[in-house]
């Protein structure tokens, strides 16, 4: 059996534009591998994309994109709004914000990305005496985010894109010369690691989202609150997210944001 060779599909840009490379046989991937971590958790316009585009420019190209899923022991497939939302759940998977402004700790990548991919390598032959080589759609631009001491024991992670020396804007370009329009970046709507301006973007145009996004601060808050504990916020500035990100403000004050916080596994935002 030869070597698997398999991308992380995280739906964005880096993503896309390996699916594209890889159609020109520029990098050697036929199979893509995209973690759907929720119809209710990720992106409208992110899913939208996979299917829309991503999805038949890769079945036109003969090249392997699949969705795969958390699935429970009994089957029923359990998404990452759900585990937050879950009655009594003291869970809290995501990045939020403590009240001193750090990042709290976080497990969605790992259970909701990562395991969830490499059950799916498991299955498709991976194994610790052949691990299956998976690509990560990091640019050099977000170079710092490339760790490849975090890889698991079914898996040696590569980085074409640095292979190659693209960056982010290079990526752009290679996915505009296939005919296809560029995806938004990816990741759960709700997800504390947005910046300022995404959250103000999602107030004006998905107002929708952002009052889930209000309603899941809450209730993570409510709980905390009765288990004595201090409340967590989707932002670092120590307030609600709807007092954050106040309506009608065409500008922010504040748009420094904490690069080194971002997700460093490269699943998320590619």
């Amino acid at each position: 059996m030869g070597q698997l060779r398999a991308f992380s599909f995280g739906g964005g840009v880096q993503s896309v534009a390996c699916l594209v490379l890889a159609s020109q046989g520029r990098i050697e991937f036929d199979t893509f591998i995209f973690a759907n971590v929720g119809e209710d958790s990720e992106d409208p316009r992110t899913l939208a994309y996979f299917r829309e585009y991503a999805l038949p420019f890769a079945q036109a190209q003969g090249l392997r994109l699949e969705e795969v899923h958390r699935v429970r022991r009994d089957g029923s497939t359990e998404t990452l709004w759900g585990r937050l939302n879950k009655d009594g759940s003291r869970s809290l998977p995501i990045p939020v914000r403590m009240s001193n402004g750090a990042p709290g700790t976080r497990s969605c990548t790992a259970d909701f990305k990562i395991r969830v991919i490499g059950k799916r390598l498991k299955e498709l032959g991976a194994t610790k005496e052949h691990p299956a080589t998976v690509g990560v759609g990091i640019s050099v631009d977000e170079i710092q985010r490339a760790n490849s001491r975090r890889s698991e024991s079914y898996e040696r992670i590569t980085y074409p894109l640095l292979d190659l020396g693209l960056r982010r804007t290079d990526c752009y370009r290679v996915i505009r010369g296939a005919g296809l329009p560029v995806p938004p970046k990816s990741a759960c709507f709700f997800c504390p690691f947005h910046r300022p301006e995404t959250w103000r973007e999602m107030r004006r145009t998905a107002p929708d989202l952002f009052a889930k996004s209000c309603q899941l601060e809450d209730t993570l808050n409510e709980r905390r609150a009765l288990l004595g504990k201090d409340p967590v916020y989707l932002t670092r500035f120590g307030k609600s997210l709807a007092e954050a990100i106040p309506d009608g403000w065409d500008t922010l004050p504040f748009d420094e944001w904490d690069e080194t916080a971002l997700c460093d596994s490269g699943r998320c935002f590619t």
